[in-house]
């Protein structure tokens, strides 16, 4: 079994180390206290064998065997069952990594199901057993605190997305590129995926603090709860402009690629149109040269002493004409 912590309380203080599953029940009931049981990653055996022991619904074991399930709140006759997704950003990569975490908060037992590396549930361990007073409140203590570090952890990914979207803007105002097109669509993704992660836990939280009265939940722990909400409300209304952003963003670099295409077509355009006038002026005194470079015995022009005059004159005539009309056309 991957049990990462296995512990029971009695008024809020750590009282056993269970070795075992089997163990933790027995303490719990010989001491009448709760058990807090934290898994990493389990096999669908282990989960199996979790929820038999605690009797857990059925549905909610099916989302935790399937996973990939968004942010939610349910309640199963006395036990709570959430799902979080937590996530962590990546210096290395420049990216957000996402994670799952699926709790069962029962009237005496809280288990944890971890498929990711966050959130630190060691931290949140560690500051509830330094607080014995609000871990005597029970298993929803637990649970708000799991949640309290779940948001928090969401402000560093907040503040690693705000640094890209800067970075892609200070490319976006030095001109744009196509390349930039791929990274904003990239970063875009991130932040629905986050968008989708964080939207719901509002709702989740309201949830909890309209049964609050219902389920006699600890008037301080539902103070503590309505400022986890508050944070929750905070981070995603970053996440909605965060997305705004990068639309317009989007929208923004797609006009600057095109113009900047548009603008090297005129300059070739420009430039076909001067090659264009050129040939045309030296086609005139071509055609004349090529005429009189037939050398036909009988052509009038040849015996004619004004026919070399003439035809230079001609050539540089049609030449002339041709290059004043381009000018006036800007082509030249």
């Amino acid at each position: 079994m991957p049990i990462v912590d296995n512990a029971v309380y009695v008024a809020g203080r750590r009282i056993e180390n269970p070795a075992s599953l089997e163990e933790t029940f027995e303490y719990m009931r010989s001491r009448g206290g709760m058990a807090w049981i934290g898994l990493f990653r389990p096999t669908p055996e282990e989960i199996q064998q979790v929820a038999a022991e605690f009797s857990l619904h059925r549905l909610a074991v099916e989302d935790a065997l399937s996973g990939h399930q968004r942010s939610k709140l349910e309640r199963y006759d006395d036990i709570l069952f959430a799902v979080l997704r937590p996530a962590r950003y990546m210096d290395d990569t420049e990216s957000v990594e996402f994670g799952e975490l699926h709790v069962f908060v029962g009237p005496d037992f809280i288990v944890t199901i971890r498929h990711a590396e966050s959130p630190d549930l060691a931290r949140v361990r560690q500051r509830l057993e330094a607080t014995p007073e609000l871990l005597a409140l029970g298993p929803e203590a637990v649970l708000y605190a799991i949640l309290d570090q779940v948001v928090d952890e969401y402000q560093p990914v907040v503040a690693g997305v705000e640094n890209d979207i800067d970075e892609i803007e200070d490319v976006l105002f030095t001109g744009g590129d196509t390349a930039l097109s791929q990274r904003i669509y990239e970063l875009s993704r991130e932040v629905i995926v986050f968008q989708r992660a964080t939207q719901p836990l509002a709702g989740m939280l309201e949830s909890l603090l309209r049964g609050g009265d219902k389920y006699n939940v600890d008037v301080e722990l539902q103070r503590s709860l309505r400022d986890v909400h508050d944070h929750s409300l905070r981070i995603t209304d970053r996440i909605a402009s965060f997305r705004s952003i990068l639309e317009n963003a989007l929208t923004v670099n797609a006009t600057l690629v095109t113009q900047r295409q548009t603008d090297t077509a005129l300059v070739q355009n420009e430039q076909v149109k001067k090659i264009s006038g050129w040939a045309a002026i030296l086609f005139g005194p071509t055609l004349v040269g090529t005429v009189y470079g037939m050398n036909f015995r009988y052509m009038p022009e040849l015996d004619w002493p004004l026919g070399y005059p003439l035809a230079v004159a001609l050539m540089a005539a049609t030449s002339v004409t041709l290059y004043a009309v381009f000018r006036k056309k800007h082509w030249l």
